[in-house]
């Protein structure tokens, strides 16, 4: 299913509320002037309001894309689209992409 692609101005949220931020862009494209990310990407997490051990197991502090485009890469790695899944640890929650860039599309 095509999506459209995430660049670092994406707007990703732990499942908390936390602000996720790619740690590589990807220079060798852009979408709205800005890098894309692909799937190798690891992300950080800052502001989860998930509670530490004894009352939850959080926060988030990372997450790690699970999905990504099929078809359309560059340096030999997926790009992210906006139906790309991630994982944050240690909560093992999904993280969710709630706006990026609508022009560009990946399949």
């Amino acid at each position: 299913m095509p999506g459209f692609l995430i660049h670092v101005g994406a707007s990703v949220l732990c499942s908390h509320g936390g602000q996720a931020q790619a740690t590589m862009p990807n220079p060798r494209v852009t979408v709205s002037g800005q890098p894309t990310v692909t799937i190798a990407a690891p992300w950080v997490v800052a502001g989860c309001a998930m509670p530490p051990p004894p009352t939850g197991n959080g926060p988030c502090v990372s997450a790690q894309f699970v999905t990504s485009a099929m078809r359309v890469t560059s340096n030999g790695q997926p790009l992210l689209c906006m139906d790309s899944q991630a994982i944050c640890a240690p909560t093992g929650t999904p993280v969710l992409i709630a706006a990026a860039q609508m022009r560009a599309s990946a399949m």
